[in-house]
């Protein structure tokens, strides 16, 4: 079993292997228009984490669906990346995962049953410590290993926390720090140093609970989690969802340490080079920014932190739920700001 290298099996792992933000765009702007029930609070119209439907006045119910395809070598660490990624939509909404669904694909003639059934295993154990079981699921026969859940959700539909609900002057924090796309470029090169798999693993399965604690603080006005669009991508989405732009100072972003030197060599996805090509024009980057920062910038992240628009009187009730359920405050990062959906990097 430890033989095996799921990597070789996928083109690209984890959310690097998302759909291209511009693609994508043409492609659901090409769906009918569907049916929108009152209670439907949150569907498509903003790209959101997950859906909402109001169940009553107290009630509501958050689903998303996230897989792809490996990240990681380690079967067991695969499926625990690709649960925790996946539940991470339900906490973005301020909500709390009740159970899951998996959802698997398998290339049954390349992969022996004991790989499978440890990323099975991972995805489990995710599961488990969120307080939630797997209550069932699909599996088909694949060429590229696939695997991911179906999450589920119950919130407050009050207390819903969106991406477009940020305002002029709000304070951005994000959650957990960037380069996953970095490190994961590393490792297929052979160029990733223990500490620096071990420093993957560690924020790629750490579960995003704060999302849930969240929902609770008046102050915050925006959530949503950074994943295969990157840092610059999500952003955006929150900033034209809230009608505002953005600033950031990139000197403050949070980054792991292998990844900020391997991104200097040179080291980063294809996807990074495919979001900046999808969005790259509402990014306003210093004249002198080297290229490596705008890689960080666009670097897919798999399982990626919250990123959350908070009033500057709540940014310490949002750190300390951020400190209560990861061990770590989250960095503030820059503000939401009056003007066009334009993302300016300082």
């Amino acid at each position: 079993m430890n033989e095996i290298k799921l990597t070789q099996f996928s083109h690209g792992g984890g959310c690097g292997c998302k759909i291209a933000p511009g693609v994508l765009s043409k492609l659901l702007a090409s769906m009918p228009a569907g049916i929108v029930p009152p209670d439907l609070l949150v569907g498509t119209d903003t790209a959101d984490d997950a859906a909402v439907y109001r169940l009553n006045d107290r009630q509501a119910i958050v689903a998303t669906t996230d897989f792809f395809t490996p990240i990681v070598d380690n079967p067991h660490d695969f499926g625990r990346i690709a649960a925790t990624n996946a539940l991470s939509d339900v906490y973005a909404m301020g909500a709390t995962p009740i159970f899951a669904l998996a959802v698997v694909g398998m290339p049954l003639d390349k992969l022996p049953p004991e790989v499978i059934g440890e990323i099975l295993k991972g995805g489990a154990d995710v599961c488990r410590d969120a307080g939630i079981p797997i209550a069932g699921g699909h599996s088909i026969d694949v060429l590229e290993p696939i695997y991911g859940l179906v999450g589920l959700g119950v919130v407050d539909p009050a207390k819903v926390k969106t991406n477009a609900g940020a305002r002029d002057g709000d304070v951005l924090v994000l959650s957990k720090p960037l380069g996953i796309g970095i490190l994961s470029a590393g490792l297929k090169k052979g160029l990733l140093s223990a500490d620096g798999y071990a420093q993957m693993i560690r924020w790629t399965t750490t579960l995003n609970r704060a999302g849930a604690l969240l929902a609770d603080i008046d102050g915050v006005h925006a959530v949503t989690d950074v994943t295969g669009f990157g840092l610059a991508g999500h952003l955006l989405e929150m900033c034209r969802g809230s009608g505002l732009g953005a600033e950031v100072d990139f000197n403050a972003l949070p980054v792991i340490e292998d990844a900020a030197a391997l991104v200097r060599e040179g080291i980063a996805t294809g996807a990074s080079t495919r979001n900046w090509a999808s969005y790259g024009s509402d990014v306003v980057l210093p004249a002198d920014a080297p290229e490596w920062q705008r890689k960080l910038m666009t670097d897919p992240q798999t399982s990626g932190g919250l990123l959350i628009a908070c009033a500057p009187e709540a940014l310490e009730a949002v750190q300390a739920a951020i400190l209560t359920t990861q061990g770590a405050p989250g960095k503030v990062i820059g503000r939401m700001q009056a003007g066009s959906p334009v993302l300016t990097v300082a």
